[in-house]
Parts: C-alpha cells; sequence; structure tokens
C-alpha cells in the first residue's frame, strides 16, 4: 500500500450477505419447467383455434363460391330470354291477325327484325356480314366455294349466310363464296 492509498479508499471486493441472491429468489424468477409448458400449451390451443376457424372460413368460402358459380350457370341466359321475350310477342301478334294485309304483314316482320337485332346487340352477338371485295377469313369465314371473279384471289365474293360473334368468340362462321386465282 502506497501512503496515499488508505484503507477507506481501497475499495472492497467482497459482496455483502444483502448482495447475494439467495437461492430460492433465484428458482422463483427462473421459469419452471410447469410454468413454461403451461404457457406453450396455451399458445398451442390459441393456434390451433385459429387454424380451424381458418379452415372453416376457407370451406365456407368455397361452397359460397361454388353455389354462386351454379347459380350463374343456371339463370346466365336470363338477360338474353328476357330480351327475345318482346320477338316472340310481336310474332304471336302477328299470327293473332289471320287477316292482315301483306303489307301489313310486312311490315310487322320488318319491326319484329329490328327488335331481334337490337336484343342481339345487347347481348353482344353481333352480325358477321363482310362486303364483297373484303379478305378472306378462316377464323369468321368459312369458303363454300371458289368461283373464278374480276377481283383480287381470296377474298370474298358474296355471302350466302351470315355468321355471329358473342362477344369476341365466332359463334358460327359466314359462309361466303371466295374468288379464285385468275390464270
Amino acid at each position: 500500500m502506497t501512503n496515499q492509498e488508505t484503507p477507506s479508499s481501497m475499495q472492497d471486493n467482497t459482496l455483502s450477505p444483502d448482495d447475494a441472491i439467495a437461492p430460492e429468489a433465484a428458482a422463483a424468477a427462473a421459469p419452471t419447467a410447469e410454468s413454461k409448458l403451461a404457457e406453450l400449451e396455451a399458445r398451442h390451443a390459441e393456434v390451433s383455434d385459429a387454424y380451424l376457424r381458418a379452415k372453416a372460413e376457407g370451406e365456407n368460402i368455397r361452397r359460397r363460391s361454388e353455389e354462386e358459380i351454379s347459380k350463374a350457370r343456371k339463370y346466365a341466359v336470363e338477360s338474353f330470354a328476357d330480351s327475345l321475350l318482346p320477338v316472340r310477342d310481336s310474332l304471336e301478334a302477328a299470327l293473332a291477325q289471320p287477316n292482315a294485309a301483306p303489307e301489313q304483314m310486312l311490315e310487322g316482320v320488318h319491326a319484329t327484325l329490328r327488335q331481334l337485332s337490337a336484343a342481339l346487340e345487347r347481348n353482344k352477338v353481333l352480325e358477321i356480314n363482310p362486303p364483297t371485295g373484303t379478305k378472306f377469313d378462316p377464323h369468321q369465314h368459312q369458303a363454300i366455294s371458289v368461283v373464278p371473279a374480276a377481283q383480287e384471289a381470296n377474298t370474298v365474293v358474296a355471302v350466302l349466310q351470315k355468321g355471329y360473334l358473342i362477344a369476341d368468340r365466332v359463334l358460327r362462321p359466314a359462309l361466303v363464296t371466295v374468288a379464285g386465282a385468275q390464270s
């Protein structure tokens, strides 16, 4: 010890009895195996419950989706049928007039055809009626015959029967005659 060091300035490295942790207190502070197990079992129960609820919800969504698809298929033509009912009414009204003059019948047929065309357009059923000279399109046209013509080869000469598209899908191709290659 040097002269400058005093016994009071020396630090005591020993612990007092109050500083020491009793073994019982240390055991109480550390989680026991039983408490840890109880905590894990509670967590497992929570996770299991959440899993079962999520699984049930998934099944409910799947079942509701299947019901909605079934109803959509069952009633898919409802709008289309509803648009065609006035056409049927007009045809029945025409048949109820057996003594109508030919001019009246022709006028009624034209009016009914307009109703039918409007109903088809509302339901996205569009005509394929290519004008003469249009390039032959095998995706929308069906060639019935190839005829010699004074126009470019592989072009429509005449439409024998109109075709129809529903949305962008061919419902029925247009039946056409096509110009053949000139020799």
